[in-house]
């Protein structure tokens, strides 16, 4: 039964602001749902009282009241009378104690417990009558107006100068030995110098960070000893996740996730590293039907929801856990705004990557539509106007689930089919060259005639979802035996090769091949044109055991191990994200024309332009790829011609060391110096340098070999 508790009337309040603002010596409350007939806020004080206020004001879909002389850090949360009737889709009961969706910071833990359902354990027709309150996380009032910027504000770095590097906030500094011990798996860790300074020595402008709104573990989870550490099970849009707080684990005030949150920002701008969001609107921790009532269901559960046509007692489930947010809506549709902007101007984020971002594209009809209201609103707003905006262009289990190239035109794209072709380029399937040269050159067929540019594409080739680089090269299958599910989790379509032996071997042949593959693959991912995605921990070949689905693993399975850093692979990387940095010709902000300007070759091993013959020949595995660094450069931001050298690369998937004749690209011959060799990350100075036009270089086995010709002598 629910605790019986006094309930007072709250004063008349303010519908126009959501969630709970501090003014004029008290708090304003409002939530919006319109199938309540009456909503409460209940108080809580330290020894868990409840008080109740009745929100008597509604208007335009808003219940609102002022509670005088409640002070920041008080904990509440809503009780929501009003039908439930589950045929019909609704399922109010105010035995339910709910999260305000506003709440900007959230208190306590979930207890998976059966007064979580909103329904009758016997009949799921009838409400629960059991109180929830004792089992779930109270909403925090906050007053951020206080805090000190010291004149912080977003970076405004340019897509094409940028490089990103996806991080878990916990992960990164767990065990990063120059992290004191106290800050490790925080906010605050990633803020340390030792942090900072590990990224911008390593020459990434980004980081691309995993979940950090309020999220909460599956219930399935919790009853195996596991959690969900990825985070992807969001329950506040506008938290911090309380578990990455140095301050809260102090016990320094159950607040304190939101300044260390704000400082791990500025830290990071200060350092000239943008923060990217990873954000998860695409559905929420409530799960299906019979899912634990935290929020959204028991607020307006076909406000937030999408509901099945055929059954509005269940959902239409387009991402795959078992409910799909209802970005149609407009009350859902403004939590979205109002969410992102929050996190831009009040927290200085620089941009987000939306996963699953099909699902916010689907409208009534529950087909993707790139006009969609959510596309529309986000391009007519000016704070979002100028953040960073990368789509996961997919979500799952419909016909046109897999949207890749379909997004608005000031939208970037996980480009999937760059991930996978170079995937199997690299391990010598017959893939041919001529895609290579597609996905290497920024995908023009994805983005180009919608007039969109190469930095459209993020390409990537290893993210958190699946094997890290080194897995990759080191197992055919998944081993994801930890994780609970008798290795049935996760996919199969890895794409992999494990050079001959499965997992951890002593063969050091093997183990010398698996790390020429990773420079290879990495070599390619950030000489491409578009914007690289670097997962953090490819750079030092971190592994997770072959774990391809790691989202449940808070432990050593997922952490990075510093300990066993690659340091040889993460000099190596450096060197290429230097040269990256140093020559505009990679960082090309238009699609080439190719042949008919003279900026883009395509050679053949004998120094010929690539045939027609070849660029069909399955069997084809290298092409040398010209880069013409004086033809029709693009300008600096003070109109300066970005000049540069001229580059060749030598791309050899063989298996065996091949030949390559310089060609002639120039009518006056050329001298080449080589930049890098994946083959030999030292390149040694006892190579048979420098070159010239007409000679034979010889590209050794499933490598990438950068020369370059200085533009003084072109």
């Amino acid at each position: 039964m629910t605790t019986e508790s006094l309930t007072l009337k709250a004063l008349p309040g303010n519908r126009t602001v959501l969630g709970a603002t501090v003014k004029d010596g008290g708090v304003n409350f409002a939530v919006a749902s319109t199938v309540a007939t009456s909503v409460e806020v209940c108080l809580f004080d330290a020894d868990g009282h409840e008080t109740r206020y009745d929100l008597a004001d509604y208007d335009a879909g808003v219940w609102h009241g002022f509670v005088p002389g409640i002070q920041p850090g008080q904990a509440y949360g809503y009780r929501v009378h009003g039908p439930f009737e589950p045929a019909q889709g609704l399922r109010c009961n105010p035995n339910k104690l709910l999260i305000d969706p506003y709440a900007r910071a959230i208190v306590g833990s979930v207890t998976f417990d059966q007064a979580l359902a909103g329904h009758d354990p016997d009949d799921p027709t009838k409400p629960s009558q059991a109180d929830s309150a004792p089992f779930v996380p109270r909403s925090l009032v906050i007053d951020g107006s206080g805090y000190d910027w010291e004149g912080d504000t977003q970076l405004g770095r340019r897509s094409v100068n940028s490089v990103i590097y996806e991080a878990h906030v916990k992960g990164f500094t767990m065990r990063h030995p120059d992290i004191p011990a106290e800050l490790q798996g925080t906010y605050a860790g990633l803020a340390h110098q030792a942090a900072t300074s590990y990224l911008t020595d390593l020459g990434v402008t980004a980081v691309e960070l995993l979940p950090v709104h309020e999220s909460v573990p599956e219930g399935f989870l919790v009853a195996r000893g596991l959690t969900n550490y990825w985070g992807y099970n969001t329950v506040g849009f506008f938290a911090p996740h309380q578990g990455y707080s140095a301050a809260v684990r102090a016990g320094q005030g159950p607040d304190g996730q939101v300044d260390e949150f704000k400082d791990m920002v500025k830290a990071l701008h200060r350092a000239g590293i943008e923060v990217i969001l990873d954000v998860v609107y695409n559905h929420t921790a409530e799960a299906g039907w019979d899912g634990p009532t935290l929020c959204f269901r028991g607020l307006d559960n076909g406000m937030y929801y999408r509901l099945d046509p055929s059954d509005a007692s269940k959902y239409y489930d387009t991402t795959g856990t078992g409910n799909s947010v209802n970005a149609s809506n407009p009350y859902t549709l403004r939590l979205i705004m109002d969410s992102l902007r929050y996190w831009m101007t009040e927290m200085h984020v620089d941009g987000f990557r939306f996963d699953l971002a099909a699902t916010l594209g689907r409208e009534e009809d529950n087909r993707f539509d790139q006009y969609s209201s959510f596309f529309e609103l986000i391009a007519q707003d000016p704070v979002l106007g100028q953040a960073k905006l990368i789509a996961e262009p997919w979500d799952v289990g419909q016909s046109d689930s897999y949207d890749l190239g379909q997004f608005p035109a000031q939208w970037q794209e996980w480009n999937g089919r760059y991930r996978d072709f170079m995937r199997d380029f690299w391990r010598s399937k017959n893939t041919g060259v001529a895609e290579f040269a597609t996905r290497f050159a920024g995908s023009s067929d994805l983005y180009a005639s919608e007039r969109r540019r190469p930095t459209a594409s993020v390409n990537l080739i290893t993210v958190h979802d699946g094997f890290t680089l080194r897995d990759l090269v080191s197992y055919d299958d998944k081993h994801n035996e930890a994780n609970g599910e008798d290795n049935r989790d996760g996919t199969s379509d890895n794409r992999s090769w494990n050079c001959g032996a499965e997992g951890v071997t002593a063969d050091a042949t093997i183990n010398a091949l698996r790390e020429r593959q990773q420079r290879a693959m990495l070599s390619t991912l950030l000489l491409s044109f578009g914007l690289p995605l670097l997962l953090g921990g490819d750079e030092i070949g971190r592994t997770q055991n072959g774990n391809n689905n790691a989202y449940c693993q808070d432990n050593e399975i997922a952490w990075f191990d510093w300990a066993a850093a690659d340091n040889d692979l993460h000099g190596y990387v450096k060197r290429v994200l230097t040269l990256r940095r140093e020559h505009p010709v990679f960082r090309r902000r238009r699609f080439l024309t190719g042949a008919a300007a003279a900026e883009l070759g395509w050679y053949n091993c004998t120094g010929a332009p690539v045939t027609e013959e070849q660029w069909a020949d399955p069997t084809m595995h290298a092409i040398a790829v010209y880069l013409d660094g004086a033809d029709a450069p693009d300008d600096a931001d003070d109109g300066t011609p970005l000049l540069d050298d001229d580059f060749l690369i030598l791309v050899n998937a063989y298996w065996d060391e091949l030949p390559f004749t310089i060609p002639p690209v120039r009518e006056t011959p050329q001298t080449w110096f080589v930049e890098l060799d994946s083959y030999d990350s030292a390149v040694s100075a006892a190579r048979t340098f420098p070159k010239h036009t007409g000679d034979q270089v010889v590209a050794r086995p499933r490598s990438v070999q950068v020369l370059r010709a200085p533009r003084s002598e072109s």
